[in-house]
């Protein structure tokens, strides 16, 4: 018989293991509590819950009687009631996803609240003031909450009594005031909804506990999971926990402590504290926080403690901990850890040290970076400018250097996104509404809050440069625009600089200069303990990878870049690109012979200057494989456009006979969809001596190599193959010029002929075709388009962006290997292929070879390597590193996760 599922969980019951079901606030909480933090106590709804209220619309008929249970457990714990008129026990209720979602869904406090326990929280706490600025507080999160008031109305009512009373802050406000405010936000609510707002504790609670459900499915959470390709189907869990207070004088506090630098790395502890605040004061940035540091000072005792503690979780989470806490009249209260959100400096930096400290091993660390963190650290930054004065300093939240015009809404933002246009989304604060204009913003600035703000936490979640705190700044949303102290006002439109190491901000565009850690990863050499942590890492994952790493490089200049970075080879050579430019008369002529004899001489043109190219791309890679792909766009990409020429023929009374024949040409060779045309190894067959004029300059070039003392590795690559007929006609051609060229040379030389993979018919009869191969290599960018039947710059300027909305695809498919369609093709290909030729090497060389997540796909299916373009090579080869860490059985440190 099946045991009956519990969907709510005391704090003592869970651990951290159980993420999955409480949350990672929830299996934070309970972990603390298990090793003995204080804690205020509480309980947790399961996600399991959830996932039966987003399903039927109601909570499972269990949920009422365990949360009563675990509510009564609670009360007597804390020796108080809910909404008790005297002393009453007041509790907090806030979402808690598996995965982090800061700000993302909703949290209410101070439930058990109403017109009579109010007065009695104000004689047990001996404040009235702060007695009614709790009530007020609760008021207003629960009408917009769970009420669904619209926010704006509470925030004009209480900016009307600060105007009134000539204050700047809400704790500025007097007890009298704060009394006026809350009956006004109750009529606001009886206005707005037509109902009270509710003066039971008990269906407070209920009603907040389905707020947060509700909230999983909001349109910033929504936005969030897309962005962070967190699943939909995980719900949230619910933290109903006791209040503490950090309003209750100077002797209380609230604030966040990160165990480590979250924006650098750097050993030490670093946060904010607010005096006589509540933790939402601190994460909003409405009110500028003091250094954690200055805690030292206002209370030597909790300080120490906090100290403890703080050491007491990174030693048991081996891991950066982001920490929550309160001092309440001088008792320290932990309200929550998690592995704390760092940027990618940071990441870095924390996994190698804690592996020099030996907290970690080699493999471990190597597991908690990642490729997109290391390429965002390959971005430039700013050069030095001696004579550009910031306009203002701020906190350095997430570094990085960005430029945009400064735009002064979320909405301005993904707008001018939209139309291709860079942006600085500029706010006094940010809030999750701010979510999307942050995602497409390039740069987040505000003049309020600090690293522990909404801004700072989700741009160092994104790898968004931030800047927050330029408190000199005088940010005006309404009239777009903020104003320095020394007059200059900057409009939207205007362009701004952002640095994000430095915290500054400044007019104009600043010059971009090599990243430190670029410049490092070319020439292996370290400047400082980020770039010794980068490079320590990719060492160690060029020592566990099986997966080589190659480059995509049409030039000289690209191969000997790639190499630097650390390419293993050039797995994709495409000489289409060798054909622009002057050469571009060259192609034409090809195209334009009457006869055999003019297209000889057009090819014999040529093949000089591919020689040449051939050359010096060996020589770049010389000892290292290079996979040179023959000729594959359609011809017509290399004639002019139909419609100028017949306009140009048309307006001129004497018209150039050359353009006569150009335009018969381009008619002749008009195709209605040409990307499915006479392309790749159909253009070989059809155009008579182009294949052996490519293969006679590679075999040529490596002669010449040869005979310099040098180490050539060339393979010949033919695209676009559907049959093993066509491989078969165009190798026979291939092999019967490389034996020509080795008899007329007196050289000797091995090159090896296979063929790209980029049609579902050729992975279908990927068997057949080996028969005719030495090697595959998979063409992803265009066996996506053939696979989906789509033309990927047609669908990502048109449906895409709805699609991904509505969660037809997760992530584009162009971005990330679709792995059900694309990537079984991958799969079945590499199956037949080497069940008829053991020996057959397998590698994929659309950019999909750059995408982590597709490169642990193609580490499972068995390829030998991937190829994707220079820049993208370290990430690659961390990437290849961790597959091999994190593949199933073989890692020991397999299991380890960012996620509490």
């Amino acid at each position: 018989m099946t045991a009956p599922i519990k969907f709510v969980y005391e704090f003592a019951e869970g651990s951290r293991d159980m993420a999955g079901l409480l949350g990672g606030k929830g299996a934070g909480l309970a972990e603390m509590t298990r090793i003995g933090l204080p804690v205020p106590p509480g309980f947790t709804v399961t996600t399991e819950a959830c996932k039966v209220y987003l399903a039927t619309g109601e909570e499972p008929a269990e949920l009422g009687v365990e949360a009563a249970r675990a509510l009564a457990g609670l009360e007597r714990a804390m020796g108080r009631e809910l909404g008790a008129v005297e002393d009453p026990l007041l509790v907090s209720v806030r979402s808690g996803a598996r995965f982090s979602m800061p700000g993302m869904m909703e949290t209410i406090l101070d439930i058990g609240l109403n017109d009579r326990s109010v007065t009695g929280l104000a004689k047990a706490s001996g404040q009235e003031r702060f007695a009614w600025d709790s009530y007020r507080r609760l008021i207003q999160m629960f009408g917009h909450t769970v009420m669904g008031v619209d926010g704006d109305l509470f925030e004009h009512a209480i900016a009307e009594h600060k105007r009134q009373r000539a204050v700047a802050a809400d704790h500025e406000l007097d007890t009298g005031e704060l009394i006026k405010i809350t009956d006004e936000f109750k009529a606001i609510i009886r206005k707005e909804t037509g109902e009270d707002f509710p003066q039971d504790p008990a269906d407070q609670l209920a009603r907040a506990i389905r707020a947060v459900f509700d909230s999983w499915n909001g349109e910033r959470a929504r936005v969030y999971r897309r962005r962070e390709h967190i699943p939909e189907d995980l719900g949230t869990a619910v933290n109903v926990q006791a209040m503490v207070f950090g309003n209750l004088g100077h002797d209380s506090g609230t604030g966040v402590a990160f165990t480590r630098d979250p924006a650098t790395g750097e050993r030490g502890v670093y946060g904010d504290y607010l005096p006589d605040a509540q933790g939402e004061d601190v994460v909003s940035g409405v009110r500028d926080a003091l250094p954690l540091t200055e805690l030292k000072a206002i209370d030597p005792r909790a300080y120490v403690q906090l100290g403890d503690h703080l050491r007491t979780l990174e030693n048991h989470y081996r891991d950066l901990c982001d920490v929550e806490f309160t001092v309440e009249r001088g008792r320290l209260w932990i309200l929550q850890t998690r592995v704390g959100k760092r940027t990618a400096e940071a990441a870095f930096r924390i996994a190698h040290d804690l592996g020099e400290e030996g907290t970690i091993s080699a493999d471990e660390a190597l597991i908690r970076v990642d490729g997109a963190e290391l390429t965002r650290l390959m971005f430039p930054r700013f050069g030095t400018t001696d004579d550009n004065v910031p306009l203002a300093h701020g906190v350095p939240a997430s570094p990085g250097a960005a430029v945009g015009v400064a735009v002064f809404d979320s909405a301005e933002a993904v707008r001018r996104a939209a139309a291709g246009e860079h942006t600085v989304l500029v706010r006094r604060e940010t809030t999750p509404d701010d979510l999307p204009g942050m995602i497409a913003a390039e740069a987040v600035l505000t003049s309020r809050g600090g690293k522990t703000s909404h801004a700072a936490v989700v741009a160092r979640g994104m790898g968004k440069v931030c800047v927050c705190g330029a408190e000199a700044l005088a940010v005006d949303p309404a009239a777009r625009r903020f104003t320095t102290p020394d007059g200059t006002v900057v409009n939207e439109g205007d362009t701004v600089s952002v640095d994000g190491t430095a915290g500054t901000v400044h007019l104009g565009e600043l010059p971009l200069t090599a990243s430190d850690v670029g410049r490092a990863l070319e020439s292996g050499t370290s400047t400082g303990p980020l770039t010794d942590a980068v490079l320590g890492a990719l060492t160690h994952a060029d020592s566990v990878r099986r997966l080589e790493v190659r480059a995509n490089a049409d030039t000289p200049e690209d191969a000997a870049r790639a190499r630097a970075l650390g390419a293993q080879g050039i797995g994709l050579c495409r000489t289409e690109h060798m054909f622009l430019g002057e050469r571009r008369a060259l192609v034409e002529a090809m195209i334009l012979a009457r006869d055999d004899t003019a297209r000889e001489e057009a090819l014999a043109a040529l093949l000089p200057l591919q020689r040449a190219d051939f050359t010096r791309i060996l020589a770049a890679m010389d000892g290292l494989p290079v996979t040179i792909r023959l000729l594959d766009p359609p011809l017509h990409e290399f004639l002019p456009d139909r419609t100028d020429l017949a306009v140009r023929l048309a307006s001129t009374a004497h018209p150039d006979p050359h353009d006569r024949e150009l335009l018969a040409a381009v008619e002749r060779m008009d195709e209605q969809n040409p990307m499915l045309g006479l392309r790749g190894v159909r253009l070989g067959l059809a155009v008579p001596g182009l294949t052996a004029m490519q293969v006679r300059a590679v075999a040529e070039a490596v002669t010449e190599r040869l005979r310099a003392g040098a180490d050539p590795r060339a393979e010949i690559m033919i695209p676009l193959v559907g049959t093993v007929e066509e491989l078969r006609l165009a190798r026979a051609e291939a092999e019967e010029v490389l034996a020509r060229v080795a008899a007329e040379t007196g050289t000797s030389f091995d090159c090896p002929i296979g063929t790209m993979i980029e049609l579902p018919r050729a992975a279908l009869t990927a068997g057949r075709i080996a028969e005719a191969a030495d090697f595959f290599s998979f063409g992803t960018n265009d066996l996506t388009q053939t696979t989906w039947g789509l033309s990927r710059d047609d669908a990502e300027a048109s449906f895409f962006p709805l699609y991904l909305e509505k969660g037809v695809f997760g992530v584009s498919p162009f971005e990330t290997i679709d792995q059900e369609g694309v990537g079984r093709l991958v799969e079945l290909g590499v199956e037949a292929g080497r069940a008829v030729n053991p020996r057959l090497e397998t590698g994929v060389c659309g950019e999909h070879g750059g995408d982590p997540e597709s490169i642990h796909f193609f580490h499972g299916v068995g390829l030998d390597y991937v190829s994707c373009s220079p820049f993208r090579i370290p990430a690659a080869r961390l990437e290849a590193g961790r597959a091999a860490l994190t593949e199933p059985g073989l890692a020991p440190g397999a299991a380890a996760t960012r996620s509490l």
